[in-house]
């Protein structure tokens, strides 16, 4: 993540990197841990866990 991590801007970039990757809205996600971490916890609207692990190997290039 290159945005630096001042007033929410890495946290937003995050967000918004996972939103594309899901092909899913960005309202559809909400940072629910570790806004002042590296590690985050991210909430997801409206997709089951098992869609968006295909969804995450299918944009990271990786077959699974």
């Amino acid at each position: 993540m290159a945005a630096p991590a001042e007033a929410g801007k890495a946290n937003s970039a995050v967000l918004s990197l996972l939103a594309e990757a899901l092909d899913v809205p960005r309202h559809d996600l909400a940072l629910t841990s570790g806004t002042s971490s590296p590690n985050k916890v991210v909430a997801l609207a409206g997709m089951s866990t098992e869609a968006a692990e295909a969804r995450l190997t299918a944009a990271s290039g990786e077959s699974g």
